[in-house]
């Protein structure tokens, strides 16, 4: 049964049971006494709600829950649960970041990657250097490239170089990953650069051959594939670890276990050298279009006088904010936000100093006073937030940041976690999601107009802590705890759209 229907069956045997002491009353046998005014529908399935202490105790997690309502035109607190309490906001940080950006960019803000040269073009020879040149794109891609290429050789009319092929990524901080402690498999966690390519991923696909495994690394597309080097595999004989990594100096040195992989099988693996990685997929790009580029060597400045002859440009931040809001990628969140402390400071050092100068940000602009990012994704296990402060960033965002259009629509859902269709309540939030941690924070639109403001974290850290470095891919009781904090999440959604209704 949908809640659309229990809903209005509810109400409207409500609304009859109201109405029935009325006409009895007309009755010869009417009280002589009056009775109590009858509460209307909404209002006894408001007193039938369970308390907010009552939902956290049922719902039985362990470690710790910060959780906080707020009507967003007064600013009044409704009701909250250990407010104070800060948690890891997992990637419900990546609102606040989106924020920051918003702020110091702007939703029109693109992302441009460029070809420069140290010498003109002459008849189609360029007797100088060629460079790429990356300025914090998170959403370069393989097709991405592929146009940059073609606009090198049919635009800039280029067909020869006879220098050097020069890469620079210094727009930001090289970062060998977001977080040390994860596995080194999983593709959430890439190295970062000023020039990026695929989220920094790169494709590992095997298939068995006889006694071995052919294998490839690529970097595709939905039409490209070119393969490369900068990231290498082999296969090994054994059972576990699954995956190992070692830094190989001018590529990333991979090794997998023979026995977890199967007749054939597919994954994106991180990418450490990023640089590297997008200049190789350009070269071998380029000289499809007839362009032959000596091997890449790093820029670690860019020399003066370079002439432009190509620039790529991103999409529009706005469009690039929803979709990291929607997909949740935490290269989009580190770029962006370490763009956006660029343009506050005029420099960023490290990921770390540009999270401080985000939380000393949101102090000053969204009035928080105890938030303690360590990075702008939520990736990093130190990140400290509590609901009363994400509560509070939230009404301040609404009020001067188009924030909420673009957080996605969270549906309700009933005990079975299938979605309430056409339910008269709206939420537009962020999800978070570590193991042992969880988080949802957003704005929720009452059928009568009310618009309220929440936040939920919830934390079992003992747990976390305790896992080893390859557990945390999936560990033993993640995903049961991960569901059990949704479900609260959900009676919480659930109670406050009923109670703060009308």
């Amino acid at each position: 049964m949908t809640h659309k229907v229990s809903r209005r069956a509810i109400l409207g045997g409500l609304a009859s049971v109201m109405g029935a002491p009325a006409a009895f009353a007309q009755s010869a046998f009417a009280p002589t006494t009056s009775l109590r005014p009858s509460a209307r529908g909404g209002d006894i399935l408001k007193t039938y709600q369970p308390t907010l202490s009552d939902l956290i105790e049922k719902a039985g997690l362990p470690g710790q829950i910060s959780v906080q309502v707020a009507d967003v035109t007064s600013g009044l607190v409704l009701e909250s649960h250990n407010p104070l309490q800060s948690l890891p906001p997992a990637s419900v940080a990546k609102a606040l970041t989106a924020c920051y950006a918003l702020d110091l960019l702007g939703a029109g803000y693109r992302f441009e990657t460029r070809v420069l040269a140290t010498a003109p073009v002459t008849n189609g020879r360029i007797d100088g250097d060629l460079i790429l040149a990356g300025g914090g794109d998170p959403t370069l891609d393989t097709n991405g490239i592929a146009e940059i290429a073609r606009r090198l050789r049919e635009e800039a009319g280029v067909t020869e170089v006879t220098g050097r092929f020069l890469v620079w990524g210094g727009e930001l901080p090289s970062l060998n990953g977001i977080d040390a402690d994860q596995p080194y498999q999983v593709g959430y966690n890439p190295g970062i650069s000023g020039l990026n390519l695929n989220f920094n991923r790169v494709h590992f696909e095997w298939q068995r051959a006889g006694d071995g495994y052919n294998v490839t690394m690529d970097a595709r597309s939905g039409t490209l594939r070119p393969e490369v080097r900068a990231a290498r595999m082999r296969v090994e004989a054994r059972n576990y670890p699954v995956y190992t990594y070692v830094d190989g100096g001018v590529y990333d040195d991979w090794t997998v276990a023979r026995g977890a992989l199967g007749r054939s099988g597919a994954r994106w693996l991180p990418v450490r050298k990023p640089e590297r990685y997008a200049a190789e997929v350009f070269q071998i790009i380029a000289r499809s279009n007839g362009i032959v580029l000596k091997n890449p060597e790093l820029l670690g400045s860019l020399p003066s006088g370079t002439l432009p002859l190509v620039t790529h440009q991103s999409a529009a931040l706005g469009d690039i904010l929803q979709d990291m809001l929607k997909f949740s990628t935490n290269i989009t969140a580190e770029c962006i936000g370490m763009t956006a402390t660029v343009a506050r400071l005029g420099r960023v050092d490290s990921l770390r100093a540009s999270a401080d100068a985000m939380n000393a940000w949101a102090k000053d602009r969204l009035g928080m006073t105890s938030v303690a990012l360590v990075d702008h994704s939520g990736l990093g296990d130190d990140s400290r937030l509590s609901a009363r402060d994400m509560v509070t960033a939230l009404i301040a965002a609404r009020k001067s940041l188009e924030i909420k259009p673009l957080l996605r629509q969270h549906p309700l859902r009933d005990e079975n976690r299938k979605i309430l269709e056409d339910h008269p309540v709206t939420v537009q939030a962020k999800t978070g999601t570590l193991n042992f941690v969880s988080g949802l924070g957003g704005f929720i639109d009452l059928p009568d107009g009310t618009e309220l403001a929440f936040a939920y974290f919830s934390a079992d850290l003992p747990r976390r802590e305790a896992l080893t470095r390859e557990q945390r891919e999936d560990p033993p009781g993640g995903q049961a705890y991960a569901v059990a904090s949704r479900k609260l999440q959900q009676r919480l959604l659930g109670r406050w759209g009923i109670l703060y209704n009308g």
